[in-house]
């Protein structure tokens, strides 16, 4: 039987959940080799804050929190300098961040890009060096590696980017 998976927005009911997610991603990301990209984060208080901002989001799958992101859609300060190359376009774009599951379904990342390329066109997204299981997923999905950026607290990210093509945009050859 397929499992039905959604997403919505996070609530103030989510956070306890939200939290047991990303501790369980720091655990498996430090087992993978990449032990210091979420150390103490996120915070209770960002994913509060986050939430309050309608930024949040959960995925269900059969009404059960099995993961949780961040999409925003505008500038994100942090994406305004980046080295060792450059965006694909300066068009408006969404942002995935702090996308993390439970691990008990596989998929979600295709999940969470249909329905952020559902909602515009050009998506960024980043992450660290030592995450190859992230850069595997975001190359093999078809996004490019732009350049770094660097987080809040200086941190280097290796940003990456994707434009999806509107049927409108797309070159019909109409010729019977």
């Amino acid at each position: 039987m397929k499992q039905e998976r959604k997403i919505r927005r996070s609530t103030m009911d989510d956070l306890g959940r939200m939290l047991e997610i990303y501790e369980f991603a720091r655990k498996q990301m430090c087992l993978n080799g990449n032990p210091n990209q979420w150390v103490n984060y996120p915070s209770r208080e960002l994913l509060e804050e986050d939430i309050k901002s309608g930024v949040s989001y959960v995925i269900e799958s059969d009404s059960e929190v099995i993961g949780t992101f961040v999409f925003c859609i505008g500038e994100d300060p942090t994406y305004q300098v980046i080295e060792e190359g450059g965006w694909l376009n300066d068009e408006p774009y969404g942002t995935i961040h702090r996308i993390a599951s439970d691990g008990t379904q596989e998929g979600l990342f295709k999940l969470v890009e249909k329905y952020c390329s559902q909602q515009i066109d050009n998506i960024r997204i980043d992450t660290h060096e030592d995450n190859k299981i992230m850069q595997h997923i975001l190359e093999k999905s078809g996004f490019s590696k732009c350049g770094i950026i660097y987080t809040y607290d200086g941190s280097p990210r290796i940003a990456y980017q994707k434009k999806y093509k509107r049927i409108s945009e797309a070159t019909v050859d109409c010729a019977v």
